[in-house]
């Protein structure tokens, strides 16, 4: 599997309160693109992560982050730009706020000729996501060159839909996404960011949504957070249950679900069960902090699904 975009530094504080009165954060890395890899690369799929980041310690922390979890990582160092930062609060108990400091970043500069030739072209499955278009006209080029790569050697292309507000509107997100939908043989969102595809629709019947968008060989999935998750596939409708856990960190659970969604896909098992991991993994990435690091191993994974408890971990 071949991935690619933004990853950053992530500041992040341990307490709960607003950042204008904590005396101090705790430094990590976090991207949807890399958290994907990085969980799929923990259930025993071969993967690639290609980026962009600065000639700073917070790149060479990011490069070494993600090649310390077994990713295969082709990632250009830019020493004219910074590597991108984002900053993860908890204001509450009961809400997150992540704050972006990426415009003019490495990463926002990634282009076409950053693609490794062949990585592609040995690849079963290129994902992408909706965050990479947005950050700039050169990593738009980039993804859509990625997906013609891909289709031309008959690869399947999964998007995750991944809107990012503060990066650009709905409207523009779907413009960008419509040069590439034709080719999305999996096409996965929330209910909200599968309708700024379905305009038409709302975005409460999920099932209508999944009818909307779904075409011959195409698989759509729509993450339900705790009610689970739904995918529509050669005109079938599955439907799975979500995971009833203690949550500690909501973030990077959607990357989680789809790790476990893609890894099940490219294992050969079938929409039922690609499901029911993914909302296995998406569940237990809830319960670490983190954007990443609570996705599963295989271990860990067998013990949601076979019952025990929501952290298998013995301490």
């Amino acid at each position: 599997m071949v991935t690619l975009g933004e990853t950053m530094a992530l500041m992040h504080s341990g307490t709960i309160g607003s950042l204008a009165h904590l005396p101090s954060v705790e430094l990590a890395i976090g991207g949807a693109e890399s958290n994907l890899a990085i969980g799929l690369s923990r259930l025993g799929v071969p993967t690639a992560w290609v980026g962009r980041v600065g000639d700073d310690p917070l790149g060479m922390r990011v490069v070494r982050e993600i090649r310390g979890e077994g990713v295969e990582v082709h990632c250009a160092v830019d020493p004219q730009r910074p590597t991108g930062l984002m900053i993860k609060s908890r204001p509450t108990g009961a809400t997150t706020r992540v704050d972006y400091y990426r415009s003019g970043s490495a990463a926002s500069a990634i282009a076409p000729a950053d693609l490794p030739e062949q990585l592609i072209e040995r690849a079963e499955l290129l994902h992408i996501s909706g965050i990479t278009p947005l950050l700039s006209a050169s990593a738009h080029a980039t993804v859509l060159t990625a997906v013609r790569r891909a289709v031309a050697t008959g690869a399947t292309v999964s998007l995750d839909v991944n809107h990012r507000s503060r990066l650009g509107s709905r409207d523009h997100l779907a413009e960008l996404l419509g040069e590439i939908l034709e080719h999305v043989d999996i096409l996965i969102g929330g209910p909200e960011e599968l309708a700024l595809l379905a305009p038409e629709i709302d975005a409460s019947a999920p099932s209508e949504l999944l009818e909307a968008l779904t075409r011959p060989g195409r698989q759509v999935v729509a993450k339900l957070g705790p009610d689970g998750a739904a995918a529509l596939a050669e005109g079938r409708l599955h439907e799975a249950a979500g995971h009833v856990v203690d949550v500690v960190d909501t973030v990077g659970a959607g990357d989680a679900f789809v790790a476990g969604y893609l890894s099940a896909h490219l294992e050969g098992l079938g929409v039922p069960q690609q499901l029911e991991r993914a909302n296995a993994c998406g569940a237990l990435a809830c319960t670490v902090p983190g954007d990443w690091e609570g996705a599963p191993r295989p271990h860990e994974l067998a013990a949601l699904l076979a019952g025990g408890s929501a952290d298998p971990v013995s301490r």
